[in-house]
């Protein structure tokens, strides 16, 4: 059998490294994040007993989401492969042509596969975790599907037009990823009890999955990819345009050795 070509191995390697980071980063955001999620809302709980407001206990998990998704996109994991570990966002920066449409599936498949690993874990918190079925995202009593599906197009919608901003503005840049603790704590505070603010098919495929329960599974495949194109259009055809996007990544914005982000040159 014929050896392959020495620059398909070297370009294979290249996206098998993306690949795997981008899988391991989302099963790190499910099983630590989602793990927040159960600790606080789940029965017999201390949390519960120390914070009873639910209120500041939702602002606490979704600051602490963010926390978590802040510290891959600046971890090792980040380094290498971004740190979309979602999937709108891979959309949205392949929208925006600054990745393949070959990368754009890869990560895909790796986002939805690490957020089945991921939630893998959550099954050691046994009945608390059983009693908020792991942390699977569905609406809230009394809101409904379609108002949950709402829901998730304005939060999913904050989340692309935050990162936008942020990756489009030099001096904005580096502290992208300090945008989620804050972004998820009022999203989580004020929309939580909604839809479960999942705003990510993968987390919310993960906990689905183990849990069982897929009732109205596809408000958190609509809503976020509504969210998306929304935020899309609204900056392609608003001010918010002045935002350009040159380098697709979260951190590590210097890191492109093979020019897969979109960033070409230095700026």
């Amino acid at each position: 059998m014929p050896a392959a070509n020495p620059s398909e191995s070297s370009v294979l390697n290249v996206y098998g490294k993306l690949f795997l980071s981008e899988f391991i980063g989302t099963a790190l955001l499910i099983a630590a994040g989602v793990s927040i999620v159960i600790l606080d809302f789940g029965v017999g709980s201390p949390v519960a007993t120390l914070l009873p407001d639910a209120g500041v206990r939702r602002l606490i998990t979704g600051f602490l989401f963010g926390v978590i998704g802040g510290s891959i996109a600046v971890s090792p994991v980040g380094k290498a492969s971004g740190a979309y570990i979602n999937p709108v966002v891979t959309l949205a920066f392949w929208v925006k042509r600054k990745i393949t449409g070959g990368h754009a599936l890869g990560y895909f498949l790796a986002q939805l596969g690490g957020g089945l690993l991921g939630a893998l874990p959550l099954l050691l918190w046994g009945e608390m975790g059983k009693s908020v079925e792991f942390g699977a995202t569905f609406p809230g009593p009394g809101y409904g599907a379609w108002l949950a599906c709402f829901g998730e197009i304005v939060t999913t919608f904050c989340l692309i037009v935050g990162v936008f901003i942020f990756i489009g503005r030099r001096r904005l840049r580096p502290y992208t990823p300090m945008l989620f603790p804050f972004l998820y704590a009022a999203m989580v505070y004020i929309e939580a009890p909604v839809s479960g603010t999942s705003t990510n098919p993968a987390r919310s495929l993960g906990p689905s999955v183990i849990s069982g329960d897929w009732h109205e599974w596809w408000v958190y495949w609509i809503g976020p990819l509504l969210g998306t194109f929304l935020a899309l259009g609204v900056h392609q055809f608003s001010p918010l345009k002045r935002f350009e996007i040159r380098v697709a990544k979260l951190y590590h914005f210097e890191h492109d050795p093979h020019g897969v982000f979109g960033l070409r040159k230095p700026e």
